[in-house]
């Protein structure tokens, strides 16, 4: 597995191509925006992008994903449908921060804690890690030892709650009862800034490490 990152929109969003190296074939993760970078990273990798997968419902996620969509004529599979109410509300939370106009929809796949998504010869798993946003997802490549958390956790720092129906319990019990059993060898892919991985943030993260659940 392969994996490009495509910094997005003026919050820095760490959008993921993915790649099956067996088939040539991608998905991409969380296209906040500026579309156009995407597609010339896609062209530049040479691969046939299957589909798009979504974390949250929050704007720089997943403001894209719509008109994506419909340039390459594919599926969006994500979040959990408990952030429908954020998708909903792209157009003005577009307006609101000066984004290019986001474009509400309904994903053909809402998801679920145990699912899978596929694309290639590639699988990963579905786990609903809820507080950043109620219906916030993580994918895991569990051959690759590899996860896109989203705004769950990042190198150093978690997810903000502060939004509505965050919920910061939830954040913090998402962490650690469905993220580190996924093994402390698992690199991580945040929504924001470097990578990092489970087992460096158990022993070194201020908000979540294992000094502070002590």
């Amino acid at each position: 597995m392969k994996v490009i990152l495509v910094p997005v929109t003026p919050f820095q969003q760490n959008c993921s191509i993915v790649i099956c190296e067996a088939t040539k074939r991608a998905a991409i993760v969380d296209p906040g925006g500026d579309i156009e970078r995407i597609i010339a990273e896609v062209e530049r990798q040479g691969v046939t992008v299957e589909k798009i997968l979504l974390t949250h419902g929050h704007l720089d996620h997943c403001g894209g994903a719509k008109a994506l969509a419909d340039h390459y004529g594919i599926n969006i599979e994500g979040p959990h449908r408990e952030d429908a109410f954020w998708i909903d509300q792209l157009p003005a939370q577009s307006q609101r921060f000066g984004f290019a106009d986001a474009q509400a929809f309904t994903p053909e796949r809402w998801l679920d804690d145990g699912d899978s998504v596929q694309f290639g010869d590639e699988t990963m798993e579905v786990h609903f890690c809820p507080g950043h946003t109620p219906g916030h997802v993580v994918f895991f490549s569990r051959k690759h030892k590899l996860a896109f958390v989203g705004d769950v956790l990042f190198a150093g720092s978690i997810g903000r709650t502060d939004f509505p129906r965050g919920n910061h319990a939830d954040l913090i019990r998402s962490i650690r009862e469905k993220l580190w059993p996924l093994g402390e060898d698992v690199t991580f892919v945040p929504g924001h800034g470097p990578a990092s991985t489970f087992g460096d943030e158990r022993r070194s993260n201020p908000f979540v490490g294992d000094e502070v659940a002590a």
